[in-house]
């Protein structure tokens, strides 16, 4: 089990993404800033050839590749689980992570795994959901952080903006 989070100490996070990598980049910004007490200790992503790899990489950051491709949901779910484990993250920072976890996960970090998605949910979830906002003609949208659940797009959010 994962430790939760000490008072005066910097959380330790585990990144899971898919793709572009702009989430972490702007979460490495805001910690070297100063403005996030916090240090990323490993990324979890789900494709070896995409954006954010190369920028875990050039931070230096430890990267492991955890592909879904072919193999049964509970061996890959309990991979990621192995890699946020051994990083000994306190917090699971879903961050452009384009799967549903598992309670493989969910129940090893208990209203710990959080996704930030690009609409006001519950409006808008799955993908493109900016795409969606415009097809709808809303006059206003915003970014959900919210506890992850085993749903798309599902859980309590934390803040809404």
């Amino acid at each position: 089990m994962t430790s939760a989070p000490h008072s005066g100490r910097p959380l330790r996070l585990a990144v899971l993404l898919s793709g572009s990598g702009r989430t972490l980049d702007n979460l490495l910004e805001r910690i070297r800033d100063g403005r996030l007490a916090a240090s990323v200790e490993v990324v979890v992503a789900s494709r070896p050839d995409v954006r954010g790899v190369r920028i875990a990489e050039a931070a230096g950051l430890p990267v492991r590749v955890v592909s879904p491709r072919g193999r049964p949901l509970d061996a890959w779910s309990a991979e990621v689980f192995a890699a946020c484990r051994d990083a000994r993250a306190d917090l699971v920072v879903m961050a452009g992570w384009m799967s549903i976890v598992t309670p493989v996960l969910l129940d090893a970090f208990p209203d710990r795994v959080i996704n930030l998605h690009p609409s006001l949910l519950p409006s808008f979830p799955g993908l493109d959901a900016i795409g969606q906002a415009l097809d709808w003609g809303v006059q206003m949208t915003g970014v959900t952080v919210h506890i992850a659940e085993e749903a798309v797009d599902g859980g309590p959010p934390i803040l809404q903006e």
